[in-house]
C-alpha cells in the first residue's frame, strides 16, 4: 500500500519542524505495517526553487495545483514568515479540499495563523504560538473559544501545534496515522522527549517481530 505525504514548502520554512514527522514517514522503519509505503512529496506555488529559513535551497516536486487527494495521507503545512501574505491562498484551497476528504491536514507555527486568518480555526479545537497573537494579527479569527494551551491538538482531521513542538506536532501526526502500535509511539515519543536509554529498548521490543 503506498499513500503520499504532501509537505508544503515556501520561502523562510522553518526547516525543523516537520523534520521528525517526514523522516519516520519515509523511512517507515518503526511501521506496524510493513507493506505501507509513504511516499513523502514537496509541494509550492511553482516549481522554482525555495529557501529555507536555514538557507536549504528545495527543489518542489509538484504545485499546488497539482495536488490531489489520490493516494494522498496527509497535507502537513510547517511554519515560516509570510503566511499572512495573499501568495498562500492557492494552499488553502487544498486544505478545505482535503479536510472535505477526510485526509488529514497537519499545521505548526506560523501555517496555524494561515489557517486562521481563513477561517479554519472558528469552529475547531485548536493551538498555535500564542492565542492573544491570532487575535492581534488575524482580525477575522473567532475561535477564541476552542483555543487549547496545548503544545498539539487534533481534532477530527486537522492538526496544529505550537512552533515549539515538533516533536508532540509528529506524535499527533504519527498517532492519527495509525502507522505505530500504541506501545512504539509511546516509547518513540519518551525517547526523544527525556533521552533515557530505557525507552529505546522499549521501542525495540515494541516492534513486530520478523519471521
Amino acid at each position: 500500500m503506498r499513500k503520499i505525504a504532501y509537505l508544503y514548502v515556501c520561502d523562510t520554512m522553518a526547516d525543523w519542524e516537520p523534520s521528525y514527522v517526514i523522516s519516520e514517514l519515509h523511512s517507515g522503519r518503526y511501521f506496524k505495517d510493513k507493506t505501507l509505503k509513504y511516499e513523502v512529496k514537496t509541494v509550492s506555488l511553482t516549481q522554482d526553487p525555495i529557501t529555507t529559513m536555514g538557507g536549504v535551497k528545495i527543489l518542489p516536486d509538484l504545485t499546488v495545483h497539482q495536488l490531489s487527494v489520490h493516494e494522498a495521507g496527509i497535507l502537513i503545512l510547517p511554519g515560516g514568515d509570510t503566511w499572512l501574505e495573499p501568495l498562500h491562498t492557492p494552499v488553502f484551497n487544498s486544505v478545505r479540499e482535503f479536510l472535505h476528504a477526510h485526509i488529514p491536514v497537519a499545521a505548526i507555527c506560523g501555517a496555524t495563523i494561515g489557517l486562521a486568518a481563513h477561517g479554519f480555526l472558528n469552529d475547531r479545537q485548536h493551538t498555535s504560538n500564542d492565542c492573544e497573537y491570532l487575535k492581534a494579527v488575524c482580525p477575522s479569527y473567532k475561535g477564541e473559544s476552542f483555543y487549547l494551551q496545548q503544545p498539539a491538538v487534533m481534532d477530527g482531521d486537522l492538526i496544529t501545534a505550537s512552533g515549539v513542538a515538533p516533536l508532540d506536532f509528529a506524535y499527533a501526526i504519527l498517532n492519527k496515522l495509525e502507522v505505530y502500535r500504541p506501545e512504539t509511539l509511546e516509547a518513540w515519543y519518551k525517547l526523544y522527549q527525556t533521552h533515557e536509554a530505557t525507552y529505546f529498548f522499549a521501542l525495540m521490543a515494541s516492534l513486530p517481530q520478523v519471521a
